[in-house]
């Protein structure tokens, strides 16, 4: 993926005599650009500033460095979160979440409600609660959530009144009906009770409504799903080596003194293989408007000789090393010598904003050369 990543930044940049072919080729290299990242067209930036939910950002500073490349890829559960505000906006305890962003080819692994509850009412009468039964309900008639037969429980747990602050109830099962069948999806309904189901009239405990508190606030559906997308190139690194910040190599790899002025040209082709730079940036291409995070990465390419002999500080495979050998002994025609590539790959992750505005975090795997080496 990487690969196709440099090819498409170089087609996009690449100047030309005629204007129109300068664009049609930078249109064409971005159209595919978008592919590689799992798109058909760039998602439109929000109408308005919108904040991401916090959990979005901090989730993806648990998971990437400041330039997206993947700390840890064991932390997430699949290769996408998705993020869905409710849009209801009423203050009773319905709740509904529009997943048509979601692809059909989405396995969903885990699908988690978080309300955000508030400081409990303050009441005349003896404190005689210390907790209370929130219950999560699917609901199957939107006409008639409060009957038995209009609802369904997905999850149900003691919640402390003496606190305010986040909680999180997973509902895989209802989620995974509505993205197989999207007329099932009335909501979800949300009931406070006492301890055994005693009705709490009025109940102390209430949560943030999508209609008259902070969006920071407001109830989210979080999905964490997987689409089958994964690095094909080479077996993916599991995390930079040493520090998190960066994947980072051994020191600069000792360069043969000249005796006498060679071209540039020469130089380079003299010079051992290595990581290079090569900056990615999403302003430049256009897409900073949807772009949470980061703001562009350092996807690094490979560029160097692989003389023979080889040392071991050029990583070389053993077939790179005895494809040296026949090439520096002329022992069979056409066989030239080994290449200078990465040997070693990296992940990124994206946190942007999808075309019905909400926030997402993805991993694409093979977008940063960690490493170089003779293959």
């Amino acid at each position: 993926m990487l690969g196709t990543v440099l090819l498409l930044l170089a087609l996009a940049k690449t100047a030309s005599p005629s204007p129109a072919s300068v664009a049609s080729r930078r249109a064409e290299a971005l159209k595919k650009l978008l592919e590689v990242f799992g798109m058909e067209d760039p998602p439109a930036p929000p109408t308005h500033f919108k904040q991401p939910p916090q959990y979005m950002v901090d989730l993806f500073n648990t998971v990437a460095n400041a330039d997206g490349v993947t700390k840890n890829p064991d932390i997430l559960e699949g290769n996408t979160v998705r993020s869905f505000l409710d849009k209801t906006h009423s203050e009773e305890m319905r709740f509904l979440f529009v997943l048509s962003s979601v692809a059909k080819n989405e396995k969903i692994l885990t699908a988690e409600l978080h309300l955000f509850r508030l400081w409990p009412r303050v009441t005349d009468g003896p404190k005689r609660h210390h907790f209370c039964q929130v219950s999560v309900y699917q609901v199957l008639e939107k006409d008639k959530p409060d009957t038995p037969e209009g609802k369904k429980l997905v999850a149900a747990r003691l919640v402390p009144l003496q606190t305010s602050g986040w909680e999180v109830f997973a509902i895989t099962p209802a989620v995974r009906e509505w993205t197989e069948d999207e007329s099932s999806n009335q909501g979800l309904l949300v009931t406070v009770q006492g301890l055994g189901g005693s009705p709490l009239n009025p109940p102390p405990l209430l949560f943030a409504s999508g209609g008259g508190h902070h969006e920071s606030k407001k109830p989210m559906l979080v999905l964490f799903t997987d689409d089958g997308r994964r690095g094909a190139s080479l077996p993916t690194a599991g995390s930079p080596d040493l520090k998190p910040q960066a994947p980072d190599l051994p020191a600069k790899m000792p360069v043969p003194k000249l005796g006498r002025s060679r071209s540039t040209r020469s130089l380079d082709r003299l010079q051992p293989c290595k990581r290079h730079p090569l900056s990615v940036d999403f302003e430049e291409i256009g897409w900073s408007g949807w772009i949470i995070s980061p703001r562009g990465y350092n996807a690094f390419h490979c560029k160097g000789s692989c003389p023979f002999p080889l040392g071991g500080n050029m990583r070389p495979t053993n077939h790179a090393t005895v494809q040296s050998i026949i090439n520096a002994l002329k022992l069979s025609e056409g066989v030239s010598s080994p290449c200078c590539v990465p040997d070693k790959l990296y992940s990124i992750n994206l946190l942007y904003f999808d075309d019905d505005e909400n926030v997402v975090l993805k991993q694409y795997d093979d977008m940063v050369a960690g490493s170089c080496g003779c293959h």
